[in-house]
């Protein structure tokens, strides 16, 4: 989650050392340094190449270099030095042994990807036992999600960006006024507090965990119902990662459509990225490109809700919108993955982002697996029913299950080649 602050937002705030964590990986590899990337795949049916010493120190070398960097950017953030190294170590064991249950052979067969064996790993513990608090202080989720999306701009160049972006845009405004409206009306039925029903509205339209936070803001809302929505939006969407890539495949749509329809209803970033990387290129592409149009949309969104708050929604609102609340609420690492694929686009040679391609995306799958260890860690399903006898989860549900349904539409209409040639990515 993020942490805002307003005396030295460029060094202490998560969404800004997130752009600058993900910098300094590009810069270094752009400049040369580039470590040897750990196998997971199987040789012969057999995990044993994996525990080779080549191999192990490779692991550990990366490891050393992840943790050294993200250590700096807890610093700045005033986070635990000596309690996140201890904790980041334990993390990376996990991500690096979930990465090489999902190198099996049976695994790869049956479509299990890292992205699920990492979430089972950390689910299993949350559930089944507890979280030790000596590990609780590098529980960073969205941290390593914002890292792995800005490095994820080193693969989508900017030309597919400008090729799609406006079904991207016209997709993302149809699902967040029709699914936000929605939600705010059903929630509201069951009785839902007026903020509450907010903050889940904005959670299932726009970005997940990013727009809960910018609504919780916009409407001055209560830090426990902010948690509440994070964590429901963090169970909710590991199973549609986990089973709508299937049900794509099974309704026999297009890559594209896909992708345009996992970003558009996975309320999380990581989740958009995974799931689209189960699909293939075509899907990954698309899916980030519909998520970061909804991203690039939440600033207007927070906006336009403490508008509607401040005029219409508290008569006790005391502060009034103005223009920076957009900015502080505009996800820093949207600008980061601009910047980066900027950068790939038009200013580094062909042959560098030849050169450099394997590497970036094996790091950032490393960021990423550390992300969904920690979802399943922070996921606790018997507090789904503690709060107000479920029925917030069940506004978002329902609401989720329109969202599904509105947005398969739009995305068969925009990128399906129903109303406009489909985009190529």
């Amino acid at each position: 989650m993020s942490r805002f602050t307003r005396d030295r937002p460029l060094i202490e705030s998560e969404d800004w050392v997130s752009v600058w964590l993900g910098g300094a990986v590009i810069l270094l590899v752009v400049a040369g340094v580039r470590p040897v990337l750990p196998l997971f795949a199987w040789s012969d049916g057999l995990p044993g190449e994996l525990f080779s010493a080549n191999n192990v120190v490779a692991a550990l070398v990366l490891g050393a270099g992840l943790m050294a960097l993200s250590t700096v950017g807890i610093g700045l953030m005033g986070g635990r030095l000596r309690g996140y190294l201890i904790g980041f170590a334990a993390l990376f064991g996990l991500a690096w042994v979930s990465q090489m249950i999902a190198g099996a052979p049976a695994l790869k067969e049956w479509g299990i990807s890292y992205v699920i064996v990492s979430l089972v790993a950390g689910l299993v513990i949350s559930n089944l036992g507890s979280v030790p608090s000596w590990i609780e202080e590098a529980i960073r989720t969205e941290y390593y999600i914002k890292t792995g999306l800005v490095i994820l701009g080193s693969s989508i160049l900017f030309g597919e960006i400008l090729r799609s972006g406006l079904f991207g845009l016209g997709q993302a405004l149809l699902v967040i006024v029709v699914v936000w409206r929605f939600c705010y009306w059903f929630s509201r039925r069951l009785s839902v507090d007026k903020d509450f029903s907010v903050i889940l509205a904005t959670a299932v339209s726009i970005c997940g965990v990013s727009a809960a936070i910018a609504a919780c803001g916009a409407v001055s809302g209560d830090r426990k119902k902010l948690s509440y929505v994070t964590s429901l939006v963090l169970i909710v969407a590991a199973p549609m990662a986990i089973f709508m890539p299937a049900i794509a495949e099974a309704m026999g749509l297009s890559p594209v459509v896909a992708g345009a329809w996992l970003g558009g209803t996975i309320d999380t970033s990581g989740a958009v990225v995974a799931s689209g990387e189960i699909l293939g290129d075509s899907a990954l592409n698309a899916a980030v490109i519909v998520k970061f149009s909804q991203n690039a949309l939440l600033g207007l969104a927070a906006f336009a809700i403490s508008l509607w708050w401040a005029f219409w929604g508290d008569d006790q609102a005391k502060d009034k919108p103005t223009v920076s609340t957009i900015w502080d609420r505009f996800p820093k690492f949207v600008l980061g993955f601009m910047v980066v694929s900027l950068l790939f686009s038009f200013l580094l040679s062909g042959e560098m982002a030849d050169a450099t391609s394997g590497l970036l995306k094996g790091i950032r799958t490393w960021w990423f697996s550390l992300a969904f260890v920690c979802i399943g860690l922070e996921t606790r399903f018997r507090d789904l029913v503690s709060m107000d006898g479920g029925r917030p989860a069940a506004g978002f549900l329902v609401s989720q299950g329109v969202n599904i349904l509105w947005t398969l539409l739009v995305a068969w209409l925009l990128f399906g080649g129903v109303l406009f040639a489909a985009p190529v990515l």
